[in-house]
């Protein structure tokens, strides 16, 4: 009996990202949705992309390009599953930063809407 994988916990983002098929030299683009260190949502218009299909994704965080290879695990009218394909720890580590820099936006924003409900209260 093979076991059951869990995905990974996602995060919720709102990141536009780039992506360019790896066989072609125009760039789509699309907004992550969730993301976790395995993988992500990629919201598109983008109705051509197939299962399978690799991906080289490009987003800015904190003021710097990063670049993921990612491949598409499943696709339907609203976007995109991928998965990304880590060539090496420095991939690992851009997501990782990303859901880093995300939850810590949150966090922040959380911390002043406590504060403001506090002194409102």
């Amino acid at each position: 009996m093979e076991a059951v994988k869990n995905p990974a916990p996602r995060t919720p983002l709102n990141i536009q990202v780039a992506y360019r098929r790896n066989y072609a030299r125009e760039e789509g683009g699309g907004v992550l949705k969730n993301i976790s260190i395995t993988g992500a949502f990629l919201q598109h218009q983008d109705a051509s992309l197939t299962v399978g299909e690799r991906l080289a994704l490009k987003f800015t965080v904190s003021g710097r390009e990063r670049t993921v290879q990612a491949q598409v695990v499943w696709s339907n009218q609203r976007g995109a599953g991928i998965k990304f394909l880590p060539m090496n720890n420095r991939d690992v580590q851009i997501v990782d930063d990303l859901i880093y820099f995300v939850e810590a936006k949150r966090s922040d924003s959380k911390s002043i809407f406590d504060t403001i409900l506090k002194k409102v209260g």
